[in-house]
This record gives structure tokens, sequence and C-alpha cells, in this order.
């Protein structure tokens, strides 16, 4: 790829052993960024999906470990770095039924530090905070611009809504240079099962039955490449500043046309099955998400490339190549 507008500048990603962050760390190395991707610490030093990354790609990362609830680290990570994309979280809505505190103070605290992180700097030109369609909760009206009214359905959706009014304040008060990006359920290479297209896709390899919360419920699906594209572009577009930008695609489809989807592309018809354990709290359930993404296009040039079936095989492609890395009997919370 021709280097682009990242190159040679220092840039830190977090959150980079991360779904997105692992494909927006390839890229921004591709583009010729000095990157260094900040994973959180394990005993075993794990990268997560940066082991995924092509050996010569993760080589001219800097790995560091740490954790974004404390400050010194993220200070330590941030310093001399002219911009930051911040992606860590924990974003398992499930996961924050169970632990609604581990959720919070990651994605609030940890927010809040790089925000204070970049008060502090001289060099910092933009933060991007990930936000996620969830704070907007079950569509109001369709498509759903930035102005949708924000509702928390669910404490990972709650501490979002707080990490993005963290952003805009610092914005606000202290003009600290900060663009929002809001994407729509991304999917593609790498995602765990955690992820509806995944958990459906592994089933599927293994058997003709395929267990799912809910059937009903749709949500527009982008690509993982055209979301890190977004990101990127949303990072240099001045117009972004202050505010959220959606990144979506502009469809919806429901949790069953998915199944049949994926069955059409596999040749075999598919039995979905409504599993108890999988359902959502009703009150907390999204019943709809669909992106209107024209912010992204008029202040960032931006717009998704990859439709549906295309990204679904070759997503199907990944995981059959990786199956070692999906257990398909297991809900992955």
């Amino acid at each position: 790829m021709t280097k682009g507008r990242f190159s040679g500048k220092k840039v830190v990603v977090t959150g980079a052993g991360g779904f997105i962050g692992s494909h927006l760390a390839e890229r921004l190395v591709a583009e010729g960024a000095q990157v260094r991707a900040l994973l959180r610490y394990t005993s075993r030093a794990e990268k997560g999906c940066l082991d995924l990354v092509a050996a010569e790609k993760l080589r001219e990362m800097e790995v560091v470990h740490g954790d974004v609830r404390d400050l010194e680290v993220v200070r330590e990570v941030m310093g001399g770095s002219q911009v930051v994309f911040h992606l860590a979280a924990l974003v398992g809505i499930p996961y924050s039924y169970v632990h609604p505190q581990e959720v919070i103070e990651t994605n609030v605290l940890g927010t809040a530090n790089v925000l204070l992180a970049a008060r502090e700097s001289e060099r910092i030109e933009r933060v991007v905070l990930t936000s996620t369609s969830e704070v907007y909760g079950s569509a109001r009206y369709v498509p759903m611009d930035e102005q949708h009214p924000l509702q928390a359905q669910s404490p990972y959706a709650a501490s979002k809504i707080a990490s993005d009014a963290l952003g805009m304040s610092f914005y606000r008060s202290f003009e600290t240079p900060v663009a929002i990006v809001r994407p729509f359920n991304c999917y593609g290479p790498r995602q765990s099962a955690r992820a509806i297209i995944s958990t459906v896709i592994c089933q599927a390899l293994r058997g003709d039955e395929v267990r799912v919360g809910s059937l009903t419920s749709t949500r527009d699906f982008t690509f993982v490449a055209d979301t890190a594209q977004g990101f990127l572009r949303v990072a240099e577009a001045e117009g972004a500043l202050g505010e959220p930008v959606n990144l979506g695609s502009g469809t919806e489809i429901s949790v069953g046309g998915v199944i049949e989807t994926v069955g059409r592309l596999l040749k075999r018809e598919l039995r979905a099955t409504v599993e108890e354990q999988r359902l959502r709290p009703k009150a907390s359930e999204v019943t709809r998400l669909y992106a209107d993404s024209r912010r992204a296009r008029e202040v960032a040039g931006w717009e998704p490339t990859v439709p549906l079936e295309e990204g679904l095989r070759q997503t199907i492609d990944w995981i059959s190549a990786h199956p070692d890395l999906y257990e398909p009997e297991v809900y992955a919370v």
C-alpha cells in the first residue's frame, strides 16, 4: 500500500489486541505509521488478535502491556505520540450483566485516563474514541443518525455513553482534539464467537443447527476493513471533531436473515434454535439498529465498500481456516 497521511506519525492504538484494534494497527503500519500497541497485561504476555497479524507487520509495532485503568501506564504509552486511537474496552454485553463494575471501570476510567494524558500533552493532534451503536438502544426512528436519543439498555451501553460524554466535555472544555467513531455491528476475520456472525458461522461449519438468542432483532453489519478505514478517515477530518460519527453500512438484516444467508453461502439449510441462556433481558434487548452514515460521508469522505455477502464469504473462509480458535458448543459471553 502507498504510504498515507499517517506515514511517519507516532500513533498509539489502545486495545490493539482486540478484533477491530488489530485490523486498525495493521492498517496503520501499512500506511507507514510508527505504531505503539497497548495490550492488557497477562502473565503469558498474550497479544490477542495481534498474534494473527502477519509477522513482518507485527515486528514493526512496539507492543506495550498494561491496563488503561492505570493513568501512569497511559501517560507512558502516549508519551511523544501525535495520534491516539482508543479502542481498549470490555465490549461484551452479556459480560456486562455478569461483571458491570469491571466494565464500568475499564470503559469509563480508561477513557478518562486517555483524555487526561492527551490534555497534558503538547504533541497530541487527534484522539479518536471508540463508541458503539449500542448507545442508541432500540431504534426510535430509522435510519439512525447521530442525533438519535441515547438509551442505556445494558451496563455496557451506559459505560460507552459516559465515555462519549467525557470525550465531548474535554473537547468543549479544554479544546482537546477529540473525535468519536460510532461503529455499528462490525464483523469479519479474527472476530471471536462472542459476536453473532462469528457464532453463527462457527456453528454452521460444524453442523446444521445454529443456537442463538433473538431471531428477529435486526442489525446494521459493517465489514471490519471498512470500519478500520472509517477510523482513519475520521482521524484526519477536521469536521469530525467534537461530535460522534456513525460508521454503518446503511442496510439492516435480522439474525434469522443472517442464518439464512450463511446457509445459502454454505449451500446448506440451517436450522435455527432459540436457546434460553442466549436471550437477553427483555428490556435490555436492542431490537433494531440501522445506521444513517451521511455525516461520515460528508465530513470524512467515508463510505462502506464491502457488501454483506462478500464480507460473509471472507469471514467464512477465515473461520474455516482457523477452527482451533472456536468452540461452537460453548456460549461465549
